[in-house]
């Protein structure tokens, strides 16, 4: 397929204009896999599209929640960024290939690399507001997750001016003192960015994000958010999916630099992370019903799919937990999306992504949302990050296990950990 045909038969994932309605009953007919693709895009293509271009503020009318404080409202065009890097970045990382999916990666790649040189341009009109409130620091790292989950495709290409920008906002993020919650993981994680691309980054921010979570650990999966429980969704949206990789890369460094040091201390802490993560995971993909809905329930619950992160992390990695195999993941997420995103005012009349949940429902905002918050959503599509040849993508469909249980079929029984 040339590039003229391939542009004019996919125009409405917007590649000459930012028309991005949803068809669904073609979206209905692909392959689990290219659905997954093709809405993930759909979500990216704007923010991503649009900071590449240099017209992100120019063309997006942000919208807040009804309580918003009194924070600048600037920090929306950040968040939306540093959100959809994060969820795309896996699948970016994939190398190219003459495919459907292969093109619609390629363009995203290539409007993320501008977006990423624009975000820290002093003379782009859509250079982001780093040095000005703290919700810089949240944003940042995701970008810098971003980063991490994909070098080779997000980092190594850009220019060495990007790149010392990019390490510059990154460095004066040290303003911010994170508060006594999940916050000192985005001081962790933007330190363990810089760390690994040898540069001077603040070991102790590392070291007392990781070890104040580790603080927090309460028992059979589950993490306190400081020194109170929330019952949420903070777990997933941000705990157990950051430390892994904060510790992951943190290791990794280490063995580099000592490659005949003893690294066990970090490596079992790594480890006991993972089985954490994975017993959280258990528990999510447990909240997926027959019917393809999971509890709307605590804190920032717009941020729709990022509720499964902990489960499309630990399939990214493969480490799904033990009875629970891909297919029933890629099944049962894919019936959550399908469900999720044929709800009407999901999307704007621009494409853009709405405060809500299934639908435009303003009023569930947090005093904190704006739309660009919306776009952690994309974190629920990390195991796109998995080559097609991947048995998540192979397997054989399967039941989830509330179907099973719900069916009268054998499932796996449940039962508390102890790590």
């Amino acid at each position: 397929m040339n590039r003229r045909h391939f542009i004019q038969k996919n125009a409405f994932w917007g590649f000459g204009t930012l028309s991005l309605s949803l068809p669904t009953s073609q979206l209905k007919a692909d392959t689990p896999r290219l659905y997954w693709a093709k809405l993930l895009y759909k979500i990216a293509w704007p923010v991503l599209k649009n900071l590449g271009d240099e017209t992100l503020v120019k063309n997006w009318k942000v919208e807040y929640s009804p309580n918003w404080d009194n924070r600048n409202p600037q920090v929306a065009y950040l968040e939306a960024y540093g959100r959809t890097m994060v969820g795309v970045a896996p699948w970016l990382g994939l190398p190219d290939e003459a495919t459907e999916e292969g093109q619609l990666r390629k363009q995203l790649r290539e409007a993320a690399l501008k977006s990423i040189k624009n975000s820290v341009n002093p003379s782009s009109p859509d250079y982001m507001l780093w040095r000005k409130e703290g919700q810089t620091l949240v944003d940042a790292a995701f970008l810098a997750q971003a980063f991490l989950k994909a070098p080779h495709a997000l980092w190594e290409p850009l220019d060495d001016i990007t790149k010392k920008r990019v390490i510059e906002e990154f460095t004066l993020l040290r303003r911010v003192v994170p508060p006594n919650n999940n916050w000192v993981l985005f001081a962790a994680i933007v330190e363990a960015f810089l760390l690994l691309i040898g540069e001077n980054a603040d070991r102790y921010r590392i070291e007392f994000g990781v070890r104040k979570i580790e603080e927090w650990y309460v028992g059979d999966g589950w993490f306190k958010d400081g020194e109170v429980f929330h019952t949420d969704y903070y777990n997933s949206f941000v705990i157990q999916p950051m430390l892994v990789d904060v510790l992951k890369t943190w290791l990794d460094v280490s063995k580099r630099q000592s490659p005949n040091g003893s690294h066990r201390a970090l490596q079992e802490r790594y480890e006991r992370a993972v089985k954490r993560m994975q017993r959280h995971a258990d528990f999510l993909e447990r909240l997926i019903s027959p019917e393809g809905t999971f509890p709307a329930f605590g804190r920032s619950v717009t941020y729709r799919l990022a509720a499964f992160q902990s489960l499309t992390h630990a399939a990214l990695i493969h480490q799904l937990p033990e009875g629970v195999s891909p297919a029933q993941v890629r099944c049962a997420l894919t019936t959550v999306m399908k469900r999720m995103f044929a709800q009407a005012g999901i999307f704007d009349k621009e494409g853009w992504l709405t405060l809500g949940f299934a639908g435009h429902q303003p009023n569930i905002a947090d005093y904190y949302s704006n739309a660009g918050s919306m776009y952690l959503t994309t974190l629920g599509f990390l195991p796109l990050g998995l080559p097609a040849n991947d048995p998540f993508w192979t397997e054989a469909d399967a039941e989830w296990t509330q179907q099973k249980a719900w069916s009268g079929k054998p499932f796996k029984k449940d039962g508390a950990v102890n790590y």
